[in-house]
């Protein structure tokens, strides 16, 4: 996975009981995965079309930092599904805890906000990067 966002939890972010808003994390996770969606797509054009089951696994507290990790798992012909990974980072030995996990997946818009092709060219370089993914996996396996 890729690191697409940091962010740093306030103490305006959290509720009565001391913890992140789950709601704030969810957007920072869609802004950070949307980002990286027209970065991977090479378009300014991508909303969110779905956002699957999220399960909140550790609290964050005010002063943590947030680390959001993504990688493409999919690309389809106007849309792609981003594997998306927040983890609280310790400012003091610099461990990584998940926080939560998704996906979430994307699809190009026109200017009237009907699906489009993702380019061809973007197509070809995924499959390409899948492949030597693999290969390399491969390698590593043997």
């Amino acid at each position: 996975m890729e690191l697409i966002s940091t962010r740093k939890c306030m103490t305006r972010d959290v509720g009565f009981n001391g913890n992140l808003f789950g709601g704030l994390m969810l957007s920072w996770l869609d802004e950070a995965a949307v980002a990286y969606a027209c970065q991977v797509a090479e378009t300014p054009r991508m909303v969110t079309v779905s956002i699957e089951k999220v399960q909140f696994r550790k609290p964050v507290r005010p002063g943590q930092i947030i680390k959001i990790y993504g990688e493409v798992k999919r690309l389809n012909n106007s849309s792609l599904d981003i594997e998306v990974e927040a983890r609280r980072v310790s400012s003091y030995n610099g461990s990584q805890k998940v926080i939560c996990t998704t996906s979430m997946r994307y699809v190009r818009i026109d200017g009237d906000g009907e699906p489009v092709p993702i380019a061809k060219s973007v197509r070809n370089k995924f499959l390409t990067q899948q492949q030597e993914k693999e290969k390399s996996n491969g390698e590593n396996e043997a």
